[in-house]
């Protein structure tokens, strides 16, 4: 695929914008996965344009405001051709390890104007909830969010991590546009409730980590081992000590698949949650991160690629048989409300 080739373009959700089939989240260019070369940052930016890939994801708690202040000038050379989500909610401080979270309105108040301030823009076209606080009412929070729509700061609404019965309750009081939760080959918990209420909504999915935070790419097998520094990775169970081995053996069906199309593991990864679309009847724009030109054209490029329903079955079972939990303190995820 050149980088004149863009990819196919769908509406986001019932009532959203259009954007590519595939987006692009920008945590990784701040933190998490290592250090970065900004040079190397920029350019994957700028292959996003050229691919299609116009869904642009970012959140005040990556870099705690870094991410957003690095896309800044980004965002203003393509204004018009990018679709813009950033999102609130978990609350860091000079502890690395905290992290909290917030919905009250006072707090969204002040979190969008940061994002407005660091982005560098008058409106953010998709603000998520990062994360719900089951006590504060989706009332309150999301009628927070609703007034920042009303007052032009905000153009459409969305959740992340959220339940099928929290969907339906924020749903009631203003019309969310996308779910963003984890959602892929390793991680399948999404749909125990929240994709059901969002196909019955109009609601759009957003997967994020959609290649197992790389190892469905088979970039590592043990993080413990083969990472280092501040990899978030370190600290999650399914990728270290014996967990790691028992996944890895996992990938192996992935490599069939993979050699029949003459694709990579992650190009049939991604193929695989852009078919959850037909699967379950919602849209499905999934938001896979890179540092790197060449891997975003790559997943630009497993766009199209169609797994048949032999390969389908041939990757159903994988999920059931991942060892280890997708965070060290799942409390904050959907899957600990279900």
């Amino acid at each position: 695929m050149s980088t004149t080739e863009k990819i196919a373009t769908v509406t986001l959700g019932a009532t959203g914008p259009t954007v590519g089939v595939q987006g692009f989240g920008a945590m990784g260019i701040s933190e998490f996965y290592g250090d970065t070369d900004e040079t190397a940052a920029r350019d994957t930016l700028e292959a996003t344009v050229e691919a299609g890939v116009t869904l642009i994801d970012t959140a005040d708690a990556y870099g705690r405001g870094a991410n957003e202040t690095f896309l800044a000038p980004f965002v203003a050379a393509h204004r018009d051709a990018i679709t813009l989500a950033t999102k609130f909610g978990i609350e860091r401080s000079d502890d690395p390890a905290y992290r909290g979270v917030r919905n009250d309105p006072a707090y969204i108040k002040q979190a969008v104007e940061g994002s407005l301030r660091r982005l560098g823009v008058d409106v953010i076209d998709l603000y998520y909830m990062h994360r719900h606080n089951p006590g504060v009412p989706f009332a309150e929070s999301v009628g927070a969010m609703a007034e920042l729509v009303a007052e032009g700061k905000v153009k459409h609404l969305g959740l992340s991590e959220v339940t099928g019965a929290e969907l339906r309750e924020a749903h009631a009081v203003h019309p969310i546009t996308a779910l963003q939760s984890e959602w892929s080959l390793f991680s399948r918990d999404v749909e125990t409730s929240a994709v059901a209420a969002a196909a019955e909504l109009g609601v759009a999915l957003v997967p994020y980590s959609p290649l197992g935070r790389g190892f469905l790419t088979g970039s590592f097998t043990r993080a413990d081992q083969e990472l280092g520094g501040a990899d978030i990775r370190l600290t999650q169970p399914r990728f270290n000590g014996e967990n790691a081995g028992r996944n890895a053996a996992l990938l192996q069906p992935v490599r069939t698949v993979a050699a029949a199309h003459g694709a990579t593991l992650g190009q049939i990864a991604l193929a695989w949650v852009r078919q959850r679309s037909q699967a379950h009847g919602l849209t499905v724009v999934p938001i896979p991160g890179t540092r790197k030109r060449s891997r975003l054209l790559e997943n630009a490029a497993a766009t199209r690629i169609t797994l048949t329903p032999g390969e389908l079955a041939l990757l159903e079972p994988i999920a059931g048989q991942v060892a280890g939990d997708r965070y060290p303190d799942m409390s904050a995820t959907a899957a600990a409300r279900e």
